[in-house]
């Protein structure tokens, strides 16, 4: 009996060291994400909305847009490519993160400004997020809400 006792609190203990492992892994995984949305924002900021987009989207990225049923993979290349995006400026900062197990999927959120020549607009926003095989981050899925704030 204290044989299988003795192994009972030697498997738990091994079970907690691999949670451990584990759990400082998922916060590396959340601040590498966290630093790809702050990237992407600063590519938006940078050399605009559309080329930031088109560099993070995944292939099989999905964007949820007002008006539109889900716009998917190619069509959603194609969606970008069409948008203008001279008259306004996007941003946003991410909040916070958080990783699947694996360590490849996870999502942010936070909040986004649009700004043009006379208003600004606050709203929020989700991003999934995959791991790609070279370790970079690319977004599966891109959606945001209006209504945080309007200034003029």
């Amino acid at each position: 009996m204290r044989l299988l006792l003795l192994f009972g609190v030697i498997f738990l203990l091994a079970l907690a060291s691999c949670s451990e492992k584990k759990g400082a892994n998922s916060e590396a995984v959340k601040q590498s994400m966290m630093k790809a949305d702050i990237a992407f924002s600063g590519l938006s900021k940078q050399k605009g909305m559309k080329a930031a987009f088109l560099q993070y989207i995944d292939t099989a990225g999905v964007l949820l847009r007002p008006g539109h049923y889900p716009i998917i993979g190619k069509d959603a290349r194609e969606y970008l490519q069409k948008t203008n995006d001279s008259s306004f400026t996007l941003t946003w900062e991410p909040s916070a993160a958080e990783a699947g197990a694996a360590g490849d999927l996870g999502f942010t959120y936070g909040i986004y400004t649009l700004t043009t020549t006379d208003t600004v607009i606050k709203g929020t926003y989700v991003s999934i997020w995959k791991k790609q095989p070279d370790g970079d981050w690319r977004f599966l899925l891109d959606t945001g809400n209006p209504g945080v704030g309007r200034e003029k």
